[in-house]
């Protein structure tokens, strides 16, 4: 497939990391009308709506897949059940806020894995930076926010960091696979897959097969709108796009801008305190980002 040009992948990557730090708040806002698991599969199941039928009049049906294709899409699949899910269980725990300050280390966690399986930048280049990363997460972590379900903030950041490197594997055996496939290709397929894995645990978290449809508020459907168009549908396909272009590593980059369209969201929609824990957090985590890169820029020039 031909790569996205520079410009128009960090367009993509810049909009779709905007667009990712208003879903921490829609996911918030959805879990008081949908379980977990509803929320996950509603969403899924929107987004596929929209993204087959838009990747049957590109495409056309044109392509094709092979047994190792299906394989590698399967994994992917499993990233994205992993990303999905364990996001809403972890946001049950903590407030919008603070989630949106940890997803903020998910370029330290990028790099760290692709360091260790992929081995294009060294170790020594990203160890010292993720440790700094880590260390504004567990600040982080040990603030209880808003959360529904009890105040378990250890167990909530934890779940959300889990879903952190399930998207960073994500991103990275993406990369690989598209180098056959289209972007639109990679995201349909291992959505649809990641929700055959998940309809089965529809019957162990329920909510509004429960309670039915007429309880939920308006701001809990128009949170799983944009949950399905915006941040799975859009987000999720231009982050793949921007992936393509330029690579799992730099794109990670962008990641920086969820937290704070993430904290603004929070405190104008959620009515969430933005503390001095959260500001102290987000300054370790972007500051341990930018030694990822400058010692990876630093060895680069070196070697």
């Amino acid at each position: 497939m031909e790569k996205p040009s520079a410009s128009a992948a960090y367009a993509a990557l810049t909009a779709s990391a905007l667009v990712w730090g208003g879903s921490i708040v829609g996911q918030k806002l959805a879990l008081g009308a949908f379980s977990a698991v509803e929320t996950s599969v509603l969403r899924g199941v929107g987004a596929l709506v929209i993204l087959v039928p838009l990747w049957w009049w590109s495409e056309g049906g044109r392509t094709t897949l092979t047994v190792r294709d299906f394989k590698v899409l399967s994994l992917l699949g499993l990233g994205v059940l992993g990303n999905h899910l364990l996001t809403l269980f972890g946001l049950r725990y903590i407030g919008a806020s603070t989630a949106g300050v940890i997803i903020g280390a998910s370029p330290a966690i990028t790099a760290l894995l692709s360091s260790l399986l992929v081995r294009d930048i060294p170790f020594r280049a990203v160890a010292a930076g993720c440790a700094v990363s880590f260390a504004g997460v567990a600040l982080v972590s040990g603030v209880g926010g808003n959360a529904p379900s009890g105040d378990h903030p250890w167990l909530g950041g934890t779940l959300v960091l889990l879903g952190l490197v399930s998207w960073a594997l994500y991103s990275i055996g993406g990369r690989e696979v598209m180098e056959r496939l289209s972007p639109l290709t990679v995201n349909w397929t291992t959505l649809l897959l990641s929700l055959l894995l998940q309809i089965p645990l529809l019957w162990t978290d329920q909510r509004l097969l429960l309670t039915g449809p007429s309880v939920v508020p308006v701001s809990g459907w128009l949170a799983l709108v944009y949950l399905i168009v915006f941040a799975t549908a859009l987000g999720q396909q231009a982050w793949l796009y921007g992936v393509q272009g330029v690579g799992p590593s730099r794109a990670g980059v962008f990641v920086n801008l969820i937290p704070v369209s993430a904290l603004l969201l929070s405190a104008l929609i959620l009515g969430e305190a933005i503390g001095v824990r959260e500001v102290a957090g987000i300054v370790l985590i972007l500051a341990g980002v930018w030694l990822v890169g400058w010692q990876s820029a630093r060895l680069q020039q070196t070697d």
